[in-house]
């Protein structure tokens, strides 16, 4: 419980004290709607990393399982409770009908790109699961779609900014 108080009252002091396990447990919580600064986590954690503080494998493996299992547990919200929940989140998340009815279509349309590439979009992101489950596209596709996708935002970020943290540090 001490954990969750720590990654829910300050993302730093729960990177400091409890490094990817915080960032598993932020992104896997980000994935599914909850609002928290996963990709400023992915980032941070990383160039932690590249100062020897963390292994990058254990950042990206930590960022790549909280991403997927996040965003499955919000596909399983939306199959559950489907339109009825998205409808709940509209209005917090400035969600109008208008979009909502465009988004739900591209999920049926395209929906194995849109899950695959919706994690590099803010709010997007957060819905991905929830918007798949509730337009029932098949649990297969969306695991796959859902993991690629995962593992190429995790790798991007993971890996630019362990690659890059010279760089940044010129900046700072």
């Amino acid at each position: 419980m001490a954990l969750l108080q720590h990654v829910f009252g300050s993302v730093e002091a729960a990177i400091a004290a409890y490094g990817v396990l915080a960032l598993f447990l932020i992104l896997y919580f980000e994935s599914f709607g909850v609002p928290l600064p996963g990709e400023s986590a992915l980032i941070t954690v990383s160039l932690l990393a590249a100062h020897g503080d963390h292994a990058i494998g254990h950042v990206i493996l930590a960022a790549w399982c909280g991403a997927v299992l996040g965003d499955s547990t919000g596909y399983l919200i939306g199959r559950i409770g489907g339109r009825p929940v998205l409808l709940w989140l509209a209005p917090k998340i400035r969600l109008t009908p208008d979009r909502l009815a465009r988004i739900e279509k591209t999920a049926r349309d395209k929906g194995f790109i849109m899950v695959m590439t919706a994690r590099f979009v803010v709010g997007l992101r957060q819905l991905n699961g929830i918007l798949a489950g509730s337009v029932a596209m098949p649990w297969p596709r969306f695991v796959l779609a859902n993991a690629l996708g995962a593992l190429l935002w995790a790798s991007f970020w993971s890996l630019g900014a362990y690659f890059f943290a010279d760089l940044f540090r010129r900046f700072l």
